[in-house]
């Protein structure tokens, strides 16, 4: 399907997969509207430590092991993103941090993805990501985007049904949101999605700017130290649980034994991700729908890659290498 610069493009989302696409958009000359009625930050993206770290996600995350070369593809469209949109990005690094036996057993993971062992991983790098939201919002607004803080219901293409008895007159949508979007009653291809409830402790505690990985846990500098975060699947409330956080508060005083987390406050957000860990991107079976969402936890880092193959479908370019990787319909295809 190829799309002429000028439509009526509605997305539905506003973190960072569906910030990205709307700037995009908005800049190639489409007529773009957002729609999330969350309050900005208030979402997955903001709830967040702003990782663009490949090597980091293959070696602790299971479902991301297989896709480092494409997330390297992601990250390294980063700096010329960034550098248009004012945003900092930080490239201490990631150092690796506990007992002996752990870091052995990392150095081992390290040598199976061809990668050689080490202390730190220099190319693993992080944003801020509240204010990189901001930063997107603006940017996509002064290129003509609007936001709209009304939920998404139902469409067809010509008409977008909202949550508030709204219908506007819309040629597409662009699905970026999270858990929203997955129970396959918008568009059948989000059946295979599922919610990932993620809490993560915030402290006014300082550690530098290095990203500091251990066994379980993650320390991650900035406007105040992030240490996450759980993964627990198939959970989509929001509500803090002190069950599940003490474990990671186990961990973080394993490495830092000082840290008073007796203050730290407590961030949720849930993420939505597809059965091999990799957002779905293209075209749904239902007319006029395309969508980006799905991307785990790896939402900042796949931004801008997944921006410009939104754009290169309703443009009827090529997409990409990772276009098959990421086909929006390949769970269809397979049969899971």
């Amino acid at each position: 399907m190829t799309v002429q610069s000028g439509v009526r493009v509605a997305v539905a989302g506003a973190g960072a997969l569906g910030s990205a696409v709307a700037l995009r958009l908005a800049r190639a000359g489409f007529q773009v509207t957002v729609f999330d009625p969350a309050a900005p930050g208030d979402n997955a993206s903001g709830v967040a430590a702003g990782m663009l770290a490949p090597v980091s996600e293959a070696l602790f995350d299971p479902a991301s092991r297989d896709h480092l070369a494409l997330m390297r593809r992601a990250r390294d469209l980063w700096p010329a993103f960034a550098e248009r949109l004012g945003i900092e990005i930080h490239r201490a690094g990631v150092r690796i941090e506990g007992s002996e036996t752990w870091r052995e057993q990392v150095g081992q993971k390290l040598s199976e993805l061809g990668l050689p062992a080490g202390e730190t991983i220099p190319e693993d790098w992080r944003i801020e990501a509240r204010p990189a939201l901001a930063a997107l919002r603006s940017a996509a607004e002064t290129a003509g985007a609007t936001f709209d803080a009304v939920a998404v219901e139902g469409f067809a293409p010509g008409a977008l049904l909202l949550a508030d008895g709204r219908t506007e007159a819309f040629d597409i949508l662009v699905l970026a949101t999270g858990p929203g979007a997955r129970d396959g009653q918008l568009v059948p291809e989000t059946a295979a999605l599922a919610p990932i409830k993620g809490q993560l402790l915030r402290t006014p505690a300082s550690e530098g700017d290095v990203v500091v990985r251990g066994e379980g846990v993650y320390l991650a500098p900035g406007e105040t130290l992030a240490i996450g975060a759980t993964m627990e699947a198939g959970r989509d409330d929001l509500e803090p649980d002190a069950s599940a956080t003490q474990t990671l508060r186990a961990a973080a005083w394993a490495l830092r034994p000082d840290l008073d987390l007796d203050v730290a406050s407590v961030e949720v957000g849930v993420r939505v991700t597809t059965p091999d860990g990799l957002p779905l991107v293209g075209w749904s079976r239902a007319p006029g729908v395309l969508l980006a969402v799905g991307a785990r936890r790896n939402g900042w880092l796949l931004a801008p890659l997944v921006a410009d193959m939104v754009a290169a479908y309703l443009n009827g370019d090529h997409p990409g290498p990772d276009a098959a990787a990421m086909d929006a319909r390949r769970f269809e295809k397979s049969g899971v």
